[in-house]
């Protein structure tokens, strides 16, 4: 299994989760877990996703959630799982 993680930051508007879905269907791309909330007006959401049976590499699928992002006006980042566990170790 190839986890990486998702975060989806911005302001909320309808159709963020749906489109975010649709596009990791598209490249399947299996979500194992998901959270979100929105506060005050502002979306959240993290995902862990598993990636190992994607045809599409971790660089297009990061730069196509890139785009996707800008293009309904949220922030959209992905990590592998070792370098987000490396990046928030104590």
């Amino acid at each position: 299994m190839e986890k990486v993680i998702i975060t989806v930051v911005g302001k909320d508007t309808v159709g963020i989760i749906a489109k975010t879905c649709t596009f990791l269907s598209d490249a399947n791309v299996n979500i194992l877990d998901i959270s979100q909330t929105i506060v005050s007006g502002y979306f959240n959401m993290m995902m862990i996703v598993d990636v190992s049976a994607s045809k599409v590499s971790f660089e297009d699928l990061s730069s196509g959630l890139d785009k996707l992002g800008t293009d309904i006006g949220v922030s959209i980042k992905c990590q592998k799982e070792e370098i987000f566990d490396m990046m928030h170790r104590i």
